[in-house]
């Protein structure tokens, strides 16, 4: 049901002039998913309130409730075609009176991690895109049908919204930037080892695909109640700076069973990391941050290693976050351990003297669909210098695809394999009083890998044609006198 759904909201968007990307798809598929959560939300909470005996005053005003102007109802609970606004008075309505309302509420409350803020920052960072209201007014009728009600169909729709996450991933322009392969996200998961009472922080968490995961990882049917309180408000935090992206993370996080996302929209880079205090600190850093960017002068000025590439202050301030004893999985670009600048010397080094990086995932090409570049995931802990590093070299022993994408096995053997750092044809251990310390170089080079032939040298080559083209020669000769 809920996938014909999304399926047919498609298709009334390719039918709307002013929606024309995978992009646009998502960001008004967002809007209209996130108001119809809220009004089953608020029913929820209503009746609850009811048997508890106490009052509940709802969230919206009443014209601005979903029942009221999306999908209005005669008293025998059928939809009322009469009192539904459709055409421009619809989309009146929605720009005019709707979105400018929603806003408010960013300016009504204080408190960032409440439900009523993100409402408030959400429709202040994106825009109603439908320009017909008849196009609209179908693709309010079928998000109705959609029920929010149970966890059932909550993680039947979340799935369907990673797909759609994925897909506009893979349709090019900025959106790559959102979408981290999951089986990749579920290995780094599986080594860092998150346990409940841990805070997990990504500070540049996109559509919230590290966050997401790792509350699938953690949420049991059987948690007591402090368990999932602390899992719903004191566990998960993430921090996005592009106004689509953070939009997707909350609805994302939403969909997956987490009422008011702790997800901050701000610039991340923009904080000094030299202001960082015990209490700003996390247990543990999953993330795939941004690279090949650039910031301003006065945002490298936050971070004691000027650098023009965004991934190296992300990985500044992932380290400065950590709690002591603290936990990191960060993506980054392989050459990341063998670039010569002095900016990724004097990183490499700070890792390895402030952290214990203990493992080195290196990706093979394809793992992310649509870059060009090949990545690794540093694993590290806070507080200790770094004594020997495990190197583990991904080979799925396919070429990497959209038709043929990493998946769970891929990563199991190095999920087996890392536990106790075992050294095999793919893995082997590099102690760091080895390495140069004039570079600090920690490049990719599995030892165990089949040795290249030597290639030859340039007069053996001309001396082997030029035997060749003698060996012809004579052939075509015999040849000749034959006939």
């Amino acid at each position: 049901m809920f996938e014909n759904a999304f399926n047919n909201i498609d298709k009334v968007m390719r039918n709307d002039e002013g929606l024309a990307s995978e992009l646009d798809y998502a960001e008004q598929t967002s809007w209209l998913l996130f108001l119809k959560y809220l009004d089953d939300m608020e029913k929820e909470w209503q009746d609850e309130a009811l048997l508890e005996g106490r009052d509940y005053t709802p969230i919206l005003d009443e014209p601005y409730r979903w029942q009221s102007w999306a999908m209005p109802r005669t008293e025998d609970g059928e939809p009322d075609i009469n009192a539904a606004l459709t055409g421009d008075d619809l989309i009146e309505f929605v720009n005019g009176k709707l979105f400018p309302y929603l806003k408010t509420f960013r300016e009504s409350v204080d408190d960032p991690d409440t439900l009523e803020y993100k409402i408030g920052e959400i429709f202040s960072e994106i825009a109603n895109r439908f320009r017909s209201g008849y196009s609209l007014r179908d693709a309010l009728e079928i998000v109705d049908q959609l029920n929010f009600g149970s966890t059932e169909a909550k993680h039947e729709l979340s799935d369907l919204y990673e797909t759609r996450i994925k897909r506009m991933g893979n349709a090019g322009r900025n959106g790559g930037e959102y979408y981290t392969p999951r089986p990749l996200i579920r290995a780094m998961i599986k080594v860092v080892n998150p346990q409940i009472g841990e805070t997990i922080y990504d500070g540049a968490c996109g559509s919230a695909g590290f966050l997401c995961e790792a509350w699938e990882t953690l949420r049991r049917d059987d948690l007591s109640s402090a368990d999932w309180d602390t899992l719903q408000h004191r566990t998960f935090y993430g921090q996005e700076k592009k106004s689509l992206a953070y939009v997707l993370g909350v609805m994302n996080m939403i969909l997956h069973g987490i009422d008011a996302p702790s997800i901050r929209h701000t610039n991340t880079l923009t904080e000094n990391v030299m202001d960082i205090q015990e209490k700003d600190r996390h247990d543990i850093v999953l993330a795939n941050p941004p690279f090949g960017g650039g910031e301003r002068k006065e945002v490298q000025q936050n971070f004691p290693i000027k650098s023009g590439e965004t991934a190296y202050l992300f990985l500044q301030h992932f380290i400065r976050k950590l709690k002591a004893g603290g936990r990191g999985a960060v993506v980054i670009k392989n050459t990341f351990l063998s670039n010569t600048d002095n900016a990724s010397i004097a990183l490499r080094k700070e890792l390895l003297e402030s952290c214990n990086l203990h493992t080195v995932l290196d990706c093979p090409g394809g793992t992310f669909q649509g870059a060009g570049v090949k990545t690794v995931v540093l694993f590290f802990e806070k507080g200790a210098k770094t004594r020997t590093i495990w190197y583990y070299q991904l080979d799925p022993g396919r070429s990497l695809g959209k038709t043929n994408p990493l998946n769970d096995e891929d990563l199991a053997e190095f999920v087996a394999l890392q536990k106790d750092k075992t050294d095999s044809d793919k893995s082997w251990t590099v102690a760091v009083k080895q390495v140069d310390k004039a570079t600090w170089d920690l490049s990719v080079t599995n030892p165990n890998a089949p040795k290249a032939e030597p290639l030859r040298s340039p007069k053996e080559i001309i001396k082997n044609m030029l035997a060749r083209d003698a060996e012809t020669a004579k052939i075509l000769e015999d040849i000749r006198g034959l006939l």
